[in-house]
């Protein structure tokens, strides 16, 4: 069955500013400017004075209508990205070989895993920035404001080292994310 309209509105924060123009969102704070495509969605994203934006979806099934949260939620990341930031920390996770990870040239290189010679290198995406924790042993933490972008880092990172051909009981070896939130500040 098809609901006739299914709306939702997103208040912008003080702070902030927020221009919709063809589906096409871009945020502008005190962090930065963060863009964002929502082409692949079929409903009407217009801003309502100076401080709303309203979202609409004219006769939608389940499947759609579960698509108005999402993109209010993709839109309120923008909004925390562009005011305090995203921060991810991961830990390193070895039983006898020491995880070696350093950065060079915007990538992240990992060495040593379980004891290999390969080098394994991958990119940090822009805006996502790479800092090795100083208090706390076998910690690296990623920022940024575009929290896809942070995330879709710690993923690739994460499935850089993961083991194969062994046993995933026995061998947990890795870099997992610990810990992930809004910068404090």
């Amino acid at each position: 069955m098809k609901t006739v309209l299914s709306s939702r509105s997103i208040e912008i924060p003080e702070g902030v500013t927020a221009t919709v123009k063809a589906r096409i969102v871009t945020v502008t704070g005190p962090r930065g400017t963060l863009t964002r495509d929502f082409k692949h969605v079929d409903m009407d994203l217009k801003c309502v004075g100076k401080n709303m934006i309203r979202l609409d979806i004219w006769f939608a099934q389940r499947k759609q209508l579960a698509s108005v949260r999402t993109v209010c939620s993709h839109i309120e990341n923008l909004f925390v990205g562009v005011t305090r930031g995203f921060i991810y920390k991961m830990r390193f996770v070895y039983s006898h070989f020491p995880i070696n990870v350093s950065t060079n040239a915007g990538n992240v290189e990992i060495r040593n895993f379980l004891g290999e010679k390969r080098v394994r290198k991958i990119p940090l995406l822009e805006g996502v920035s790479y800092l090795r924790s100083a208090d706390v042993k076998d910690q690296i933490e990623l920022t940024g404001n575009d929290i896809a972008a942070v995330s879709l880092t710690c993923a690739r990172i994460q499935q850089a080292t993961s083991v194969r051909k062994k046993d995933l009981r026995k061998f947990l070896d890795g870099i997992y994310v610990s810990e992930k939130g809004i910068i404090e500040e």
